[in-house]
């Protein structure tokens, strides 16, 4: 006997939250149409996260808002929340309704035990809906994994880059970082600098 799942889309999610079904506690995200319990966080995770969020606050300033563990709405069945997104400035701060992919400058996510489920489930998810730039910060190998140029459900170009490396954004190439600054680790002499 095949069992069918019962998918569920943006609206009947968030009916769920406001019936208290699903509340603040739960640590979930709607993916393809499944909630999906997100993973805990780690300390080394949310310690990137909140460097993060200074460090990008101090080199963008008010030319972008940045949104930090909060809801996106890529489609009508995913409404992920990604560690970090830089989003195009709004007066409302989007207090109408989440981002969506033609909002989003970058979309960062940080991962250690679920880089599986980044590369393999989120980020096809954020090349299909268009977004034009990922970031991934692999806590596990000490890289960062760029992806760019979204592709239906791929992007075509994708780099490994190492700490010693440093990187801009498509949207902002005049703001530069080192992938050490981004991983928290300290600073590697400046060798054989590549930007992209």
């Amino acid at each position: 006997m095949l069992l069918k799942k019962r998918l569920f889309n943006v609206t009947e999610y968030h009916k769920m939250a406001e019936a208290g079904i699903l509340t603040e506690r739960d640590r979930v995200e709607l993916i393809a149409g499944e909630i999906v319990s997100m993973s805990p966080i780690g300390y080394r995770h949310a310690a990137i996260v909140k460097r993060l969020n200074d460090l990008l606050g101090s080199r963008f300033g008010e030319r972008v808002i940045r949104g930090i563990q909060d809801p996106i709405i890529l489609d009508n069945q995913s409404e992920p929340q990604p560690d970090v997104v830089l989003l195009r400035p709004r007066d409302d701060y989007y207090a109408t309704g989440h981002p969506q992919p033609e909002d989003i400058y970058l979309l960062i996510e940080v991962a250690e035990t679920s880089i599986s489920y980044d590369r393999d489930v989120k980020i096809p998810l954020y090349a299909c809906a268009g977004i034009q730039e990922v970031w991934l910060i692999n806590l596990g190998d000490n890289c960062l994994e760029v992806y760019r140029s979204p592709l239906r459900d791929r992007f075509s170009h994708v780099q490994i880059l190492q700490p010693h490396l440093k990187v801009s954004t498509i949207a902002f190439a005049d703001i530069h970082f080192t992938v050490a600054e981004l991983l928290g680790i300290c600073e590697l002499p400046a060798l054989n600098f590549y930007e992209m």
